[in-house]
């Protein structure tokens, strides 16, 4: 699966498309202090059961590292992950 990132000033999502179809996304908002709060998770049922949906977070994860970021968990999956990764503990908001 291949994650794509899109973004602007305010907001932004990582996301799987097939055939310019979206299968699968992690939506975020940029908070004032620059924080990005992961508020949505979605995946489609053809994706479902196959990690679609973590491989988002680690997507965020990874970029949150790469850009010295902090991420705010909102989407119930969101937080269950990272209260199961402290690992992650590096870019929790």
């Amino acid at each position: 699966m291949t994650i794509h990132h899109q973004h602007s000033t305010t907001s932004g999502s990582w996301y799987i498309e097939e055939n310019t179809e979206r299968l699968a996304a992690l939506d975020y908002a940029v908070l004032p202090d620059g924080t990005f709060s992961l508020d949505s998770t979605q995946v489609d049922d053809r994706l479902r059961g196959k990690g679609a949906g973590k491989q988002l977070v680690e997507a965020s994860v990874r970029y949150a590292r790469a850009n010295n970021l902090k991420l705010k968990p909102v989407c119930p999956f969101v937080v269950a992950l990272f209260d199961k990764m402290p690992q992650w503990s590096d870019v929790r908001a």
